[in-house]
């Protein structure tokens, strides 16, 4: 089998290491090829007005100037236009995409980009702490997430659909199961600028979030890691919603 591996955090992410090591447990053909600099928060964006830059860095590893999927197709269309790959592997993403980041995330959309190329695709991501990203457990992900994907690839990944896999803040040990779960969804008040000023008084804003208090929603990506459990959410291409379809497709006849 032959793993492409990727990232959104960049080529010299520590969670791309342990995606690596997770990889090498399934196969003995494994490439890298990932962004030159962090590229989180980017989604699903393509280099079109920039010319795309491949370095390579070493045996079967490679560093591009661009997005996580600019990445992929790089990968799938040139790296290795001689045989495509049998999987690919996003990730480890240095902190959790559930909810809405699923929208935000490069490390989902590079996952996206392989499914798009018909390539079954797992974007793999490890929570921490906030405020503290010194001590992230990426043994969890690592020690579990070899045998979670033996199991989809065993099952089968349908046509269109890729897994996004996220795992607990707490000891490999700690892990209370796996919950198949659902999208959720996060209060957007928690969003906000916090406004600064530069050294000539020019004013500059940065994103930021603040905890949600609330209990998330039984079922759902942000209960699973909440309760210690490892979410494996299952995200399909076609963002048609079918009832509100039919429904205007009635208004417009």
């Amino acid at each position: 089998m032959r793993i492409l591996v990727t990232n959104d955090d960049g080529i010299h992410a520590e969670g791309l290491a342990v995606l690596e090591r997770i990889a090498a447990q399934l196969s003995d053909d494994v490439w890298v090829v990932a962004p030159e600099t962090d590229q989180s928060g980017v989604a699903h964006s393509l280099s079109l007005s920039n010319p795309l830059r491949l370095r390579e860095i070493g045996e079967k590893r490679y560093a591009v100037q661009g997005t996580p999927t600019d990445c992929v197709i790089m990968a799938v269309r040139s790296i290795l236009a001689d045989a495509k790959p049998d999987l690919v592997l996003s990730g480890v993403n240095r902190g959790q995409n559930v909810a809405e980041d699923v929208t935000y995330s490069g490390t989902i959309a590079a996952a996206m980009e392989g499914t798009l190329l018909g390539i079954p695709s797992i974007a793999v991501s490890q929570a921490y702490t906030p405020g503290d990203r010194s001590k992230i457990s990426w043994d969890c992900a690592e020690q579990h997430a070899p045998s979670i994907i033996r199991k989809l690839l065993e099952e089968g990944i349908p046509k269109d659909i890729l897994f996004n896999l996220n795992f607990p803040n707490i000891p490999p040990a700690e892990v209370k199961g796996v919950a198949v779960t659902v999208q959720g969804r996060r209060d957007q008040e928690l969003v906000r600028l916090e406004p600064r000023q530069d050294g000539r008084g020019n004013p500059y804003f940065w994103i930021a979030f603040q905890r949600s208090k609330r209990d998330p929603a039984n079922g759902t990506d942000l209960r699973a890691l909440a309760e210690g459990k490892i979410s494996l959410t299952p995200l399909e291409l076609d963002l048609t919603h079918e009832p509100t379809l039919t429904r205007f497709a009635q208004v417009f006849a």
